[in-house]
């Protein structure tokens, strides 16, 4: 099992990617166990490889950074769980796919420790949740909300970045980008959804639903 990393206070960003480097690095020697890190960040916004900088709607808000994960922009602060994986693919079968499918159902499953129903949308990345409370799409299917992003890099088989899962950030905070470069969508969190949880909670959710999760994915330990 990988090693449980949690840090209490807010982590700069650079600083956050400097110890991923280094234990990715690690990892990839035969040096460190596997981790997974659970932590907050300040409040900034993230360019994924993909980014397009007409998403960056009000770009002199927060500071932004170039993440080198896979994805588009995309907003961390206070009250939002970060969750970075630093896992060896070497060891857990070398298939992207899979790997993703692990991470979509770990969050499914945490989210269900709640009773939250957490969705995967074909060309959307992240999980989703329906909020027919709040109206209808387009199509006239029940509106959906995105609760919590991915996004990953593969250094030698070895990942970090990781997840986000919102549990009461400011979601106002959001509007300064197009987050995940979707426009037609909300963002909400397990406050907004009406649910007491707090961030230790989740913690707890996502450190009981671990194993199981990744091995339905077809990841195995």
């Amino acid at each position: 099992m990988p090693e449980w990393i949690k840090s209490d206070r807010p982590v700069a960003y650079e600083d956050a990617l400097a110890f991923m480097e280094a234990r990715v690095a690690a990892i990839a020697a035969g040096t460190a166990d596997e981790a997974i890190w659970l932590l907050e960040h300040p409040p900034l916004y993230t360019a994924g490889t993909s980014a397009r900088q007409a998403d960056l709607v009000d770009p002199d808000r927060f500071p932004v950074y170039e993440a080198g994960r896979g994805g588009q922009y995309t907003y961390h602060g206070p009250g939002q769980r970060i969750v970075y994986v630093m896992l060896d693919l070497n060891k857990r079968g070398r298939d992207v796919r899979c790997f993703v499918r692990a991470l979509e159902a770990w969050v499914i499953a945490a989210l269900a420790e709640f009773n939250v129903t957490g969705e995967i949308r074909e060309g959307r990345v992240g999980v989703w949740v329906q909020r027919p409370e709040k109206g209808l799409q387009a199509d006239g299917s029940p509106r959906e909300d995105k609760i919590a992003a991915i996004g990953v890099k593969l250094r030698r088989w070895v990942s970090f970045h990781g997840i986000s899962i919102n549990v009461d950030p400011e979601l106002e905070h959001f509007s300064g980008i197009v987050p995940c470069g979707i426009r037609e969508h909300g963002v909400t969190s397990l406050v907004d959804l009406g649910l007491p949880v707090t961030l230790e909670d989740l913690d707890v959710a996502l450190e009981t639903t671990f194993a199981a999760a990744f091995a339905r994915a077809c990841v195995q330990p």
